[in-house]
């Protein structure tokens, strides 16, 4: 069973790295999950880009304990992160993820994980009460050094948000009429049962 401290050292990425991403969002309004694709660009180690390209086009630049939200033909608008815990707790993981950060990771999500090292999960349960209001866990899908989907359980029960990454990404990509149980089998979901108060720690 890979140990988080593994898990982080194959993943991380220095900066400048970009990556693709397709998210699948579930609503009751929705008869099929909403697919939302683009790339995550992390430019610099205080900034994370998440850039959508279809259906819509957004650019969410988070840096400095602020988000601008920008979209064609309109003001840009800014948010401060006190606000949004989540987006705060987003560039956190992922700024932690790319390099590699075990120490910064456990100050904001207590570690868990499990499967082997070609099929591993690591789960991240929110230690902010603010965050864990919203977000039960963030649970990371990989193989190898490739992180290849995270799957974000509401606090509240609602649907499951699964992001595809890297590989996973470009394979659902490649294949527009698959359903959403297919793109979310491309997560890699055999890495185990971990959950948010289980597993193997650091």
């Amino acid at each position: 069973m890979p140990a988080p401290a593994w898990i982080l050292a194959r993943i991380a990425r220095p900066v400048p790295s970009s990556t693709p991403f397709l998210e699948l969002r579930g609503s009751k309004l929705l008869k099929v999950p909403l697919r939302i694709s683009g790339v995550y660009r992390h430019p610099d180690v205080a900034t994370l880009v998440r850039e959508v390209r279809a259906p819509y086009a957004e650019t969410t630049t988070i840096r400095a304990g602020e988000a601008t939200i920008e979209r064609p033909g309109k003001a840009a608008r800014r948010v401060s992160l006190s606000r949004y815990p989540e987006l705060a707790g987003m560039q956190q993981s992922f700024g932690a993820l790319l390099a590699g950060d075990v120490a910064s990771l456990q100050r904001h999500y207590r570690l868990a994980s499990d499967g082997r090292r070609e099929a591993w999960r690591l789960v991240l349960a929110p230690l902010d009460a603010a965050v864990a209001k919203r977000v039960r866990a963030i649970v990371l899908h990989g193989r190898g050094a490739e992180l290849r989907c995270i799957e974000t359980e509401p606090a509240s029960g609602g649907e499951v948000q699964y992001t595809l990454l890297a590989g996973a990404a470009r394979d659902a990509a490649a294949n527009d009429n698959a359903d959403a149980a297919a793109i979310v089998a491309l997560c890699g979901n055999d890495g185990g049962k971990a959950n948010a108060g289980g597993g193997r720690g650091a």
